[in-house]
């Protein structure tokens, strides 16, 4: 399995492209391999797997938040459309904590990200009917999510709408800020 590793900005969020087999039939991209990811350092033991369907373009989910015990790595790849996708730093000791970085995952470029724990995680639709499948390396626990709004102005995310206005649940939009985050998990 040969795969193109991206360290992003910020430790712990890492694009991954994988060597892609194609013929007349179609392709082969290998996603996952135990010994491979064991080699780089990365989360081999997944107890969770999702597929997230977005309907329409431009919409905005997170900023969300799995507080510890039940903080989590997740592997995120879309297998129809483009999402971008949003991470922000929340480990208290981290020396990027506060900055946000980002993927567009796509299922042309068949591209994966990989987040360790420690990520508020947000994802904007730029297709219509995008389907997102990923890991989790832990369960969730609705009673440890939180979340940050997604358009704070400390954290200043680049989302790239231009004129565009998102459609974001109810839930999200009642977010607090950033520093209502950082004073309440201090």
């Amino acid at each position: 399995m040969k795969m193109e590793i991206y360290k992003k900005k910020i430790d712990g969020f890492v694009e991954l492209v994988p060597e892609t087999y194609e013929d007349e039939r179609g392709f082969l991209a290998p996603l996952y391999n135990e010994k491979v990811f064991r080699e780089l350092g990365f989360p081999t033991r997944w107890v969770e797997e999702g597929h997230h369907h977005t309907r329409r373009k431009y919409t905005l989910r997170g900023l969300h938040v799995s507080l510890p015990p039940f903080s989590e790595s997740k592997l995120l790849r879309v297998t129809k459309g483009e999402m971008l996708w949003v991470a922000v730093d929340v480990r208290k000791d981290s020396k990027t904590f506060g900055a946000w970085d980002s993927v567009v995952l796509s299922e042309t470029r068949r591209n994966l990200l990989l987040a360790t724990p420690g990520f508020a995680h947000g994802c904007l639709s730029l297709t219509d009917s995008v389907d997102l499948v990923f890991k989790s390396d832990n369960n969730f626990s609705e009673t440890h999510g939180t979340g940050i709004i997604w358009n704070d102005p400390d954290l200043n995310i680049d989302w790239n709408l231009g004129d565009a206005i998102p459609f974001v649940s109810e839930r999200d939009t009642g977010y607090s800020s950033f520093a209502v985050f950082k004073s309440n998990h201090e």
